[in-house]
């Protein structure tokens, strides 16, 4: 995998572990907020990883009190969008990641401390496994912020919670809470926080004593098999819906 510098995550190789690599999004004073510079790194990272046979498993995690805080409502100043295509591919930002993490090759586990919001639920469901820490909680406030639910969500969400559990959460916008998760069957295993890092490392020592080739081929057939319970071709408008929310907000903007 080529070195690169990295701002928004920090991606480290496990020194005990061979085959682990940790990620962990790194903007703790933002609460790890998602903005168009983590969304390419974490793209650019994907992309390395599809040729990386060294690493076998990813941990995504956050620094500090928070998985995430989601898409970053208040990002720096960034180079403006130069015409309405240029906006459509950035627009289409969260879709990219997601679909990046979801169809990586090496196994996944989301580590969830704190917070997770918005886009960070959306990570967390791109991931094969999800942990949690007992003080870790989720939301999906989209709707109450006027825009639909994107960034290929929407499918794997059903796959995990069920239509009508999802349309519950997506819809009423309410928060809840890692045994919530757990119950619900959206997080594998709920740990104190303490224990939350050290079990997830605990889960992937155990995957990486297994035959490599053959983990390998159970994640590819398994999610072959989740594609085929709820497809994921739906959301391929999933940015003309995050154009239309925005052009109506600005409409409501100027009446």
């Amino acid at each position: 995998m080529p070195a690169r510098t990295y701002h928004t995550i920090a991606v480290t190789r496990d020194r005990a572990l061979k085959g682990l690599l940790t990620v962990t999004l790194n903007r703790p004073r933002k609460l790890n907020a998602i903005d168009y510079e983590m969304h390419e790194e974490l793209q650019a990272l994907c992309h390395d990883l599809r040729t990386d046979a060294a690493a076998r498993v990813v941990i995504i995690t956050g620094e500090g009190r928070a998985f995430s805080s989601g898409n970053d409502l208040r990002p720096k100043p960034q180079r403006p969008a130069t015409s309405d295509l240029d906006r459509r591919i950035r627009v289409g930002a969260g879709n990219r990641t997601a679909e990046a993490i979801a169809t990586l090759d090496q196994v996944t586990i989301a580590a969830v401390n704190g917070l997770a919001v918005g886009g960070a639920v959306v990570f967390a469901a791109a991931c094969d496994m999800r942990l949690a820490a007992e003080s870790a909680w989720f939301s999906i406030p989209e709707v109450d912020l006027d825009i639909p639910l994107t960034w290929h969500a929407l499918p794997m969400l059903m796959r995990e919670l069920g239509p009508a559990r999802t349309k519950e959460l997506v819809m009423t916008c309410d928060r809840f809470s890692a045994a919530d998760a757990e119950r619900w069957g959206f997080v594998n295993h709920v740990y104190p926080d303490a224990r939350l890092l050290p079990e997830t490392r605990a889960l992937a020592k155990k995957l990486l004593a297994k035959d490599a080739l053959s983990l390998a081929l159970t994640k590819t057939a398994t999610a072959a098999l989740a594609r085929q319970m709820v497809p994921p071709e739906p959301t391929q408008a999933d940015r003309e819906m995050l154009l239309l929310a925005d052009l109506a907000r600005r409409q409501r903007a100027r009446e």
